[in-house]
């Protein structure tokens, strides 16, 4: 099967794995919506992607994230409930991954599609600042 190219704002599912989990000593996560954030050279072998969450859990404590509007998680084929991209932590993993799965009901399509680009640049702006403040950990897959 072929995979989309990997580029910022793209929502896939991915087995992706939480900083507490990995902590824990799992090396597998949940099924989940996922948001590319960014993608290596797409020259370098292997090339990497950095992945953040999609939860229906509100942020609190230090966990931070972004909510993505109804009428964005309608667009993309998300279900009703509300969701928040986490900034504060992420996932990095070889592109493509074994841990993309399909999306329910599309057995050869592994995205949802593309955050809009204005909620994107927050989301980005948000990641680099955690990011810059070592407040962004991440699970090497």
């Amino acid at each position: 099967m072929a995979f989309i190219e990997p580029k910022p704002g793209l929502v896939v599912r991915y087995d992706y794995l939480w900083t507490h989990e990995a902590a824990a000593g799992r090396d597998q996560g949940k099924d989940r919506p996922t948001c590319l954030v960014a993608a290596s050279d797409s020259s370098a072998q292997p090339r990497f992607v950095m992945l953040l969450p999609i939860t229906h859990t509100p942020p609190s404590g230090s966990t931070v994230g972004i909510e993505i509007p109804a009428k964005v998680t309608r667009a993309i084929g998300l279900d009703d409930e509300p969701s928040w991209v986490i900034v504060s932590e992420h996932n990095i993993d070889e592109w493509p991954s074994a841990g993309l799965s399909p999306v329910p009901g599309k057995s050869r399509e592994f995205s949802y599609g593309y955050i809009p680009p204005g909620l994107f640049a927050i989301i980005k702006a948000k990641f680099l600042e955690l990011a810059k403040a070592k407040r962004s950990p991440s699970v090497r897959r």
